[in-house]
């Protein structure tokens, strides 16, 4: 009796948090609205953590606050998912959960503390940020761009972040945490002033990383914004995803499409 009573309680528990994280009533909409405000939150902590980390005691608490928070929604998102194995596969899961690490043993993993604003990746990356925030946007030019903008910008504060930790105070040019970022986005712009520069083979290796990573991910963004707009609707006979949104035939094959629109 008393397990039967405990299944049912964790049913219900995964019917109401199913509801929340994707159902579509008012309360669900609200909840994850406020699940993404705290995200946001938490990323500009992640981003000013090298300057707060000087506050000692202050940075653990919120420290240990966020990492409470991150696991419990980590924790709610698994049950709502309700299946474990499927949930653990998708890669976006598995950056959440070494930031999660990251956050549980900041003392330990500090070195690697600059890859909590990939938090930033997975929440712009997600379907839950784009049935919730972006729903009226989703599968549109405005969510290409999006999602291209913040990958530009979770590089850029992610090298500076790994250059920061790994030359400031060690070598002159990097003092601080925005002589770090001066040099990403001269280097990441290929602008190269020259003033700030990295010692060593390994830092002319990291420059030129930044640099042909910086490209690509501009030419990203550019080419989001430019290329015409394309759609994600199957072809139900060689299954080729992205269309014209006013396409009638499949590209690949001639297969009649039936594409919907706002207005159907």
């Amino acid at each position: 009796m008393g397990d039967r009573d405990s299944d049912e309680r964790g049913l219900r528990l995964r019917a109401r948090l199913r509801a929340l994280y994707h159902g579509a009533s008012p309360t669900a909409v609200r909840f994850r609205y406020g699940i993404i405000v705290i995200d946001l939150a938490i990323i500009a902590f992640f981003i000013a953590a090298p300057l707060m980390r000087q506050h000692g005691l202050t940075f653990y608490l919120v420290d240990y606050a966020v990492a409470a928070f991150l696991g419990l929604d980590l924790a709610a998102r698994a049950v709502a998912h309700g299946d474990l194995k499927a949930w653990l596969k998708k890669p976006i899961v598995w950056m959440d959960l070494f930031v999660l690490a990251t956050l549980l043993f900041p003392a330990w993993l500090f070195n690697f503390g600059f890859l909590r604003v990939l938090r930033l990746w997975t929440v712009i990356h997600s379907e839950f940020f784009w049935r919730t925030v972006g729903r009226r946007y989703d599968d549109t030019r405005v969510e290409q761009i999006t999602r291209a903008a913040s990958t530009l910008v979770t590089f850029i504060f992610v090298v500076t972040g790994f250059v920061y930790s790994s030359f400031a105070g060690r070598h002159e040019g990097i003092n601080g945490y925005v002589d770090a970022l001066y040099f990403t986005v001269t280097s990441l712009t290929t602008t190269g002033y020259g003033d700030v520069t990295l010692p060593g083979a390994w830092g002319k290796l990291l420059s030129i990383a930044v640099m042909l990573g910086g490209v690509s991910l501009f030419i990203g963004l550019i080419q989001s914004i430019l290329r015409p707009h394309k759609v994600n609707f199957p072809c139900p006979c060689c299954g080729l995803m992205r269309h014209d949104p006013d396409a009638v035939h499949c590209k690949a094959c001639g297969q009649v499409l039936n594409i919907p629109n706002d207005n159907d």
